[in-house]
């Protein structure tokens, strides 16, 4: 193995499901804003994650819809804004006939 291409700042962190809830505590270099207190009392960072193996279609045999639209409809709304700038309004808007 190659020397110096490996993190080297492992720590614990819980790893949270946002499909069903469910959490998990293992070592990680991701970074997260976000704490937990897990079920030994002592607090994590808190990495949330949107399918784990607990819901994802090929662990648990079951086809099941992942709700994605909350996210889309997030996207949109918030991208939308800033597609309206002053130069796209003005495309918007239909130009007069010309006069006779």
């Amino acid at each position: 193995m190659k020397e110096g291409i490996h993190p080297q700042d492992y720590r614990f962190v819980v790893f949270k499901d946002m499909s069903n809830g469910y959490s998990f505590l293992s070592r990680s270099t991701a970074q997260s804003k976000e704490t937990i207190v897990w079920e030994d009392g002592k607090e994590y960072p808190l990495v949330k994650v949107e399918i784990s193996n607990t819901s994802h279609p090929f662990f648990t045999g079951k086809k099941v819809l992942v709700d994605t639209t909350g996210r889309i409809e997030k996207f949109r709304k918030r991208y939308q804004k800033a597609d309206q700038s002053p130069a796209s309004e003005e495309a918007e808007k239909p130009k007069a006939a010309p006069k006779k």
